[in-house]
């Protein structure tokens, strides 16, 4: 998997960077057709203080490309609320390619 991870606003420290990589890689025991995956952290400049962190993942997987956000107020609590969602698609889209599947090899047996 190639990850990517970038900042707008905000330097990307190496303990920063290690947590998303070791959040991420929980996608991967999941689901390991992971081709990329782009990471971007940015702090928003909004008056009130309230989720101005802000994390965007696109990630492509073999055949469709997941895109999902998260604000919170805590830059690592927007990466673990990103991690849950993102995992709760990757899930339901091998769900579906593993439905997919099956239902095409039991056409093609009957």
């Amino acid at each position: 998997m190639n990850l990517t991870i970038s900042g707008h606003h905000l330097a990307v420290t190496p303990a920063l960077r290690e947590y998303v990589t070791s959040k991420l890689m929980r996608i991967t025991r999941h689901f390991d057709q992971v081709v990329d995956a782009k990471v971007l952290l940015s702090v928003e400049k909004q008056k009130e203080k309230e989720k101005r962190q802000r994390v965007v993942c696109n990630l492509r997987v073999k055949g469709e490309e997941l895109c999902v956000q998260c604000s919170h107020h805590d830059l690592y609590a927007a990466v673990d609320a990103l991690v849950d969602r993102l995992d709760r698609m990757v899930a339901r889209h091998k769900q579906r390619v593993q439905s997919h599947y099956s239902d095409a090899l039991r056409q093609a047996m009957a």
